[in-house]
């Protein structure tokens, strides 16, 4: 909802599970928003979540998406189709929200704009992700990874992280380095430690349309159930940090008890968080962000 012509009381930057939750939340308490929303929704990439509480044998992520904008739009939401390309503090307080066309002025926004993932340089990744070949999130999906062979790949130090957690699901997990074994017997000792399998470096990728294959420092080819990827992830907190929004270490907002960032005014919820990457809690991050802008703004009586 909402024009630039009409009192708007809160904008919501990214429609992905969060932002959906957050605006629906809004509507509920009658407050006027608008939502701009670019289609990138991290959520697009998940096959079948099956850790999403309610969905029994899981939900696709495009079909959750999908569940979400239908039960918001009841209650009058819409979404205005866009990239927020910058964010302004006005001297008033308030803020200028800019997408290309007419601007959006608001006393509060709540960024749901997640992270993006960094996969592969391969041109089959979104194919291998479709089928489960490779996995982003082994706290989303470890379990149905559970005793398969699995691969973590990216720098030593990171795969290894990967594989010491993933170690909890399966007896069968690799490290896959892309970079040289250039520490030698610190590496494998460390890999030893984790009880985890050490594929010499530096390891390249392979896929057939079924299985991920990672090719080692001698060309040996490894086949594998599940590949990890640990090439990290970009936080999409650009709009905030350029009004001056503290971020953690790997560029992530620091948020309140509130979901309030460092700039009063400014909510941060779901993957743009420093916290857990999970869709549930996304949207407990929605559900009291929301409520703290309704008590924050002038009081809506009937």
């Amino acid at each position: 909802m909402g024009s630039s012509q009409q009192t708007i009381d809160c904008v919501v930057i990214g429609a992905g599970p969060s932002g959906l939750t957050a605006a629906m939340y809004l509507r509920r308490f009658h407050r006027h928003i608008a939502v701009i929303d670019d289609g990138q929704s991290r959520a697009h990439l998940i096959p079948r979540s099956h850790n999403c509480p309610g969905f029994l044998g899981g939900v696709p992520g495009t079909e959750f998406l999908q569940r979400l904008k239908a039960q918001a739009g009841d209650y009058g939401v819409t979404i205005r189709a866009g990239r927020a390309h910058a964010l302004h503090r006005l001297d008033d307080g308030t803020f200028q929200i800019d997408d290309g066309t007419a601007p959006l002025h608001a006393p509060c926004v709540i960024l749901a704009t997640g992270v993006r993932d960094v996969l592969p340089s391969v041109p089959w990744a979104k194919q291998a992700i479709d089928i489960a070949a490779i996995r982003l999130c082994a706290v989303c999906d470890g379990y149905e990874a559970s005793d398969g062979r699995i691969a973590c790949y990216g720098p030593f130090d990171a795969a290894l992280r990967h594989a010491r957690f993933l170690r909890t699901f399966s007896r069968q997990v690799y490290v896959a380095p892309l970079d040289a074994d250039s520490a030698g017997s610190a590496r494998r000792a460390a890999s030893s430690q984790a009880d985890v399998t050490l594929l010499d470096g530096p390891c390249r990728l392979q896929f057939d349309g079924r299985d991920c294959m990672v090719l080692d420092a001698r060309d040996r080819e490894h086949r594998f159930d599940s590949l990890y990827p640990a090439l990290g992830s970009i936080s999409q907190s650009t709009l905030a940090a350029a009004i001056g929004a503290r971020q953690d270490e790997q560029g992530d907002l620091v948020v309140d008890a509130n979901q309030m960032t460092s700039v009063d005014g400014l909510y941060a919820i779901g993957d743009v968080v420093s916290a857990l990457n999970q869709i549930s809690v996304g949207l407990g991050h929605a559900a009291i962000a929301a409520t703290a802008v309704h008590n924050s703004l002038p009081r809506n009586p009937r």
